[in-house]
Parts: structure tokens; sequence; C-alpha cells
């Protein structure tokens, strides 16, 4: 069982070889790596694993265009690949499942010039998606094979069917994940207690309650709650490390098929999910008055979702969802050790990426903690990040809460 011992805490009696502040899925993928891995391991989470962003509702796994392939589109395509095998592993070790399903997607082509594009990308995909002994198409249609899934009045020009992309249920995956941890009891959990501060000298994170809890190493995966961690270790920053984002989602019941896929089109989602839900989404906001409260935009998005979808016509919304997104300074994730404090590391910021790749960013994390090479593109590592934030004054917006 994962234990939760703020007693120890408080006395400041707590201490563990690695501590990771954060339990949404950054921070419990490399709980579990850690656990794997054979290391003292000691989780502390502001609330309970899972929540914040890592608790909404989209779930959809799509990888970058095909074309102009570099680094980061292969980092990111060995993740969304490699997923599947990650998942299916823990689905077995704990009899439940994640709601993963590599169900493709379908983009529809609204305007003539855009079907020339598509066909070059299905010829780049034809290369670029085609590794490790699996191959996933990109492929240009004049019709859905799903009747009105989406309505023909968006594909005037056909649609892209891409057979790579996938989903999975955020909630499912991450209490999937505290589970598999839960069975091992080879991790310490405290809950319910957020990090206030890092003491770097004394290697200790300070609790929000008075309590603190020793580390032989720190990693720092707690969304947005990093960036203001992080940036007081110095040095004087002028621009935040980075933001939060606002998104909003909902979430729809509805009887549909199994096999639909995920459709997108101009920023919208729209997600099939186990158990007739449909998940619809998301704003993304830089400026909002209340980061976790919906508004007008999620029914404007929710009604665009209705005309992409017509079977979601009479659907009823069950949920709707709103929370903030961490977006690093350079948007790309930020990962890696502090660079004037080496032993205080990074897991954060995977701005929309985050479920397709966290597995992989983890592991990352890990042998840089060991001392490996951080086996990243450098715009991913924090010393980059600060780099940023130190130079580019006047130059990013960030989020303002009024």
């Amino acid at each position: 069982m994962v234990m939760s011992d703020k007693t120890a805490a408080l006395s400041g009696q707590l201490r563990a070889d690695l501590v990771i502040v954060g339990g949404g899925i950054m921070g419990l993928w490399a709980a579990l790596k850690a656990e794997r891995r054979g290391i003292d391991t000691i989780l502390v989470e502001a609330e309970r694993t899972g929540s914040g962003a890592s608790g909404g509702l989209l779930g959809a796994l799509m990888a970058h265009m095909p074309d102009r392939w570099n680094e980061k589109k292969q980092l990111q395509f060995d993740g969304l690949l490699s997923l599947e095998a990650e998942i299916a592993a823990l689905e077995a070790e704990t009899g439940l499942s994640a709601g993963y399903r590599r169900c493709g997607r379908l983009i529809p082509l609204p305007k003539a010039h855009l079907r020339p594009i598509a066909e070059r990308h299905s010829r780049e995909a034809e290369t670029n998606w085609s590794q490790q002994g699996r191959a996933f198409a990109w492929s240009v249609i004049d019709e859905s094979p799903f009747a009105d899934w989406p309505s023909g009045e968006f594909s005037a020009a056909g649609l892209v069917h891409d057979l790579f992309a996938g989903r999975v249920s955020p909630r499912s995956l991450t209490a999937t994940i505290r589970a598999r941890l839960h069975q091992s009891g080879r991790v310490r959990l405290v809950e319910g207690v957020a990090a206030h501060r890092i003491d770097p000298l004394a290697n200790r994170i300070v609790l929000a309650d008075g309590s603190s809890i020793g580390f032989g190493s720190l990693l720092v995966a707690a969304g947005v709650g990093s960036f203001p961690l992080l940036e007081a270790l110095g040095p004087t920053l002028p621009k935040p490390l980075g933001r939060g984002v606002k998104g909003q989602a909902a979430l729809m019941k509805v009887d549909l098929p199994d096999e639909l896929p995920l459709l997108y089109l101009d920023g919208l989602y729209v997600v099939p999910h186990e158990g007739g839900l449909v998940a619809i989404g998301s704003t993304s906001e830089n400026r909002y008055d209340e980061p976790f409260s919906t508004d007008g935009q999620l029914d404007a998005l929710i009604a665009e979702a209705r005309k992409l979808a017509p079977g979601l016509h009479e659907a009823e919304v069950v949920e709707r969802w709103a929370g903030l997104r961490p977006k690093a300074i350079d948007r790309d994730p930020m990962v890696g050790p502090h660079p004037a404090h080496r032993h205080i590391h990074a897991l954060t910021g995977g701005f929309k990426v985050s479920f397709g790749i966290a597995h992989l960013l983890a592991d990352a994390a890990l042998d840089s903690i060991v001392g490996k090479p951080l086996a990243l593109p450098h715009s991913f590592s924090l010393t980059h990040h600060v780099s940023v934030a130190g130079r580019q004054a006047g130059d990013e917006e960030f989020t303002e809460i009024r």
C-alpha cells in the first residue's frame, strides 16, 4: 500500500532519496518509474493525485504533422508509440482500464487549398510514421467512412484519416498508475498539503503546513505550481518561467458506435471515450477572471461540436470542467537539473503534450538524476528555459488573473 506519513513530516524526520513534488501525470509516471528502479521515493501532492490539469476530460493523443521531421517530432512519435505497451502493462498489473484506444482521427478539409497540403503530408507519413516495425497512414479521403461523423458540410475538399492518433481517459490513467503504486508499497505518499518552498542548502522541501521533508534529489512536477518553486531558487528573472493557460472542456453522454475516431478541426477536439462518453474541448485562454469556472466560451465550443458532429445534437452535457495547464516560457516541456542546484530537477510544462510523452520525460529526468546526460532536445532543458526567461523581457505575454 502507498503510505501517507504527515506525522513524520511534521516532526521533520521524513526523508527519501528522491522526493517528487506533484502527483499529476508527470509526477505519477516519475514515481512509477522510480519504483521500478528501486529508488526510495516520496510523492507529495497538494490535493489528491491525478487532480489539477491531469484531472481533465479530453485525453486526445495526436502527433505533430508528419512533415519537416526533427528530434522533437521523433520524441513525440516514440512516446505515442510506446505508450500503448506501457498502458497495456499497467492494465495487466492492476486489472483496471485506462480507457486507451488507438482510435485514429478524422480532420475535415473545408477548403480546396488544404487538400494538396494534406496529400503531401500523406507521402511524408509513409516515411516518418513507418518505424520500429509499425506503419501508420495519413490518408486523404473524399468522405467519412462513419456517416455524419463529421458532418459533410465541413469536408468540401475531403478529409484526412490519421491512423496514428489515439485517446486515453486522463482520470482512468492516473487512477491506474496510483493503483499500481498502491500494489507495490514502495512509494510513500503525502497528500493534501502543498509544497511552499525549497531549501536547496538543507536539502529540504518546506510544506504549507510548516512541516518539511528531506531529499537527496528533488523532482518538481507540480504543474503550474512548479514555476514559482523553481523561480525562487534564482537567479532573479525578468519574466516567469511559465504560466497557466486556462482550458475549458465538457463531457457529453450519448450512444455512439465504439469504433468512432476522434475529430479535430481548428482547435476543436471531439473525443469518444468508453461508456458512451464524448469529451469536447478545449479553450486556450491566456487571460481570465476565474481560472476554474466555465463560461460562455465553453457554451460556444459545445455548439460548434454539435455542428461538427450531428450525432451530438441531443447529447446530454454531464460535466463541465475548467483548469490551468502549465506552459513553460519557451513552450516545450521543462525537464532536467537546475543550473545552480544540480540536485533539484524539473519535470513540468508539457502544454498539450503531457499525456503522450510523460512516461518518456520521466525516464529522461530519472536518468539525469543519477548522473546521465539529459537525453532530450536542448529546448526541453530547465537550463534553456531559465536562459530564455532571463533574456526575453517584454517579448512574452503572460497570464493575468484579474
